[in-house]
């Protein structure tokens, strides 16, 4: 469990906050139980490590306070729009015997022990949280599948998941799944022997020659064409029907 040292602060104003932010504070509260709120700050340093985990939301921390320590459950924190800086957190406090739902992180381990992973299929993850009822001095960090013996097709559901006493899903209905083991989405070709290759580029060679010969054969039937259009030429003018004689005529018969 992290400790965390908090300080009290009493103003709430703008100008206040953002002196406390340059000096290296973030400005938090500190809700739930008997007590009333309570406004604190923290020292960003001490809490850079833990606030970009992905159980952040869902780890029990213990914040002292003037010398008291108290179990609290962060629940909200409030990002610089630009910067992406943490600005606030709210922490919540943990009451003894009080249920808490809160969303916990999905761990998967044994990667190199699934069949269907090692043939080249593919983890398709449903849920990367799941969210829990439970009690809030005994919050699970993570919720842990194995994938051990995993093969194309299984489907890992939260029937299969090993929670903690007092720890059920929020989502009781229906047994759901968080995850499968799917098939390759993209099945690879083997690759062509060297030879075939080869005697592939060879029967292209000859290909290349007979279509440039037929270019060359298409260009000379245009020069001939040309040749024959052309006014002026021999064949042309041999080509010329010749003229006509006119027709004799025959004289007259006599009676």
């Amino acid at each position: 469990m992290n400790n965390l040292k908090a300080i009290k602060r009493d103003s709430s104003s703008s100008g206040s906050i953002n002196k406390l932010r340059d000096s290296g504070f973030i400005p938090a509260i500190l809700y739930g139980g008997k007590n009333p709120n309570q406004k604190i700050s923290i020292e960003k340093k001490l809490i850079r490590d833990i606030i970009n985990s992905d159980n952040f939301l869902s780890k029990v921390l213990e914040i002292e306070i003037d010398g008291k320590k108290e179990k609290v459950l962060p629940r909200e924190v409030a990002y610089h729009v630009v910067s992406e800086e943490p600005i606030h957190i709210d922490f919540m406090r943990i009451m003894a015997g009080k249920k808490v739902v809160i969303e916990v992180p999905v761990v998967f381990k044994n990667h190199p022990e699934s069949p269907g992973l090692k043939r080249g299929g593919v983890l398709n993850i449903v849920r990367r949280k799941v969210e829990l009822k439970c009690p809030g001095d005994s919050i699970p960090d993570d919720i842990t599948i194995d994938l051990t013996g995993t093969d194309i097709g299984t489907s890992l559901k939260i029937s299969s998941v090993k929670l903690p006493d007092n720890v059920i899903p929020t989502i009781t209905d229906r047994d759901f799944v968080i995850a499968t083991v799917a098939a390759p989405t993209v099945i690879k070709e083997p690759e062509k022997p060297a030879e075939e290759t080869a005697e592939g580029a060879e029967g292209e060679a000859p290909a290349e020659g007979a279509e440039a010969t037929a270019k060359d054969g298409d260009a000379a039937k245009k020069d001939e064409k040309g040749k024959e259009a052309a006014p002026g030429d021999k064949k042309s003018d041999d080509k010329k029907t010749p003229d006509k004689k006119p027709a004799e005529k025959k004289p007259p018969e006599k009676k």
